[in-house]
């Protein structure tokens, strides 16, 4: 979708104020948590466009490419989850990762969540508990090692329990816009992982692009999974699904595909850490 610069909204607090905020997570010199002011969020939109942009071939208009901030409307009432390197110093300059998190209320601020211009996700709207859309995630080239992936992971954990979240779903990219490539991925995701049909996105009809282009017998589900980019594999290690139909996004140069992710493992997984740490810290 192309960044809109023509819509201003009012800032959202910082999230401090906000009450969806936890205490930084650390390891070693790195931590995770929410942005807080405005000077990281603007170095976040910076690294994200030096990685979808310059680095991963993505289209800027001309507004992103004066700015070189990837940046759009729905930054203005996401979450920010950072992962920062304390070596780097205290402030925007730490900024190494990021993850946009968008909630349902802040969803309704706009209208749509991001995802409704590829997906029909009325079916996850539909749910009655929290929600919570994940996009626009990227890592420093010099940080994607298994250490930041986890922070953010654990971040992710962390956001979900403290906010009930009872599903997470998103749009998660392959690089590339010809299907045909990406025959083997997809077709290996369209047969071992579709969603059910009560929580399954639907790619919209105009943008509909099949996912069954080999037979079953033709995939080897290893390596399909290996071809697999990182964050996808890490979504399907959750016990994640894939919606129905893929889309192509010329602007990113991208290949997308629906995720969804029901967190009950996440927060159990979670809640026990919580129990643990809160028992040695009152030990």
């Amino acid at each position: 979708m192309t960044p809109d610069h023509t819509i201003a909204l009012p800032s959202r607090p910082a999230a401090a104020e906000t009450g969806r905020g936890f205490t930084e997570l650390r390891s070693g010199s790195l931590g995770v948590r929410l942005a807080v002011s405005p000077d990281e969020i603007d170095a976040m939109q910076a690294l994200r466009y030096r990685i979808f942009y310059q680095e991963m071939g993505a289209r800027p208009d001309a507004a992103t490419k004066l700015s070189e901030r990837d940046r759009d409307v729905y930054d203005t009432v996401a979450d920010h989850l950072l992962v920062v390197d304390h070596t780097l110093g205290e402030g925007p300059e730490s900024v190494v990762g990021t993850y946009r998190l968008i909630q349902r209320d802040a969803a309704h601020r706009l209208g749509h969540f991001y995802s409704a211009d590829e997906y029909d996700i009325s079916r996850i709207e539909a749910i009655p508990g929290g929600i919570l859309e994940l996009g626009r995630s990227c890592v420093d080239a010099g940080y994607r090692g298994r250490t930041a992936m986890q922070l953010l992971w654990r971040g992710i954990a962390a956001y979900v329990f403290q906010n009930k979240i009872e599903l997470m779903f998103g749009c998660a990219s392959m690089p590339g816009t010809d299907p045909d490539a990406l025959a083997l991925e997809l077709s290996y995701l369209y047969y071992d992982h579709m969603a059910p049909a009560a929580i399954r996105p639907r790619a919209l009809p105009h943008r509909y692009i099949e996912m069954r282009r080999m037979d079953r017998s033709d995939i080897d589900p290893r390596v399909a999974l290996n071809k697999l980019p990182p964050l996808i594999k890490g979504y399907l290690r959750l016990g994640g699904f894939i919606g129905e139909g893929a889309v192509i996004d010329p602007q990113f140069n991208t290949t997308d595909v629906a995720v969804v992710v029901q967190t009950d493992l996440i927060t159990d997984k979670y809640h026990k850490h919580y129990e643990r740490d809160s028992r040695e810290g009152q030990a």
